[in-house]
């Protein structure tokens, strides 16, 4: 079953790769949504798809060895209508 989350990254997110990691691995898996840096150095993003996809690319999103996070905030939102996962 689909689902739609709203999560916040904290931790060593930024300057490292984190929005083209997730982009890639979330071309990979088949889900769509957005992520984008913010101005306190965090990191937010939308992501829609299997919840079972979207905790795979969560855990490699924080194996990666230049990212570290620290504090993942999430909720789940309302489900959109989007065909694409992309950095804005």
């Amino acid at each position: 079953m689909d689902c739609r989350r709203h999560i916040h990254f904290q931790g060593r997110v930024q300057g490292v790769g984190f929005r083209y990691k997730a982009v890639y691995l979330a071309r990979m898996l088949g889900l769509t949504g957005w992520v984008r840096n913010e101005w306190d150095g965090t990191v937010t993003m939308e992501v829609q798809g299997r919840e079972l996809l979207i905790d795979e690319m969560l855990r490699r999103l924080n194996q990666d060895r230049y990212i570290e996070i620290s504090w993942i905030d999430t909720r789940q939102i309302p489900l959109e209508e989007e065909r694409s996962f992309s950095v804005r």
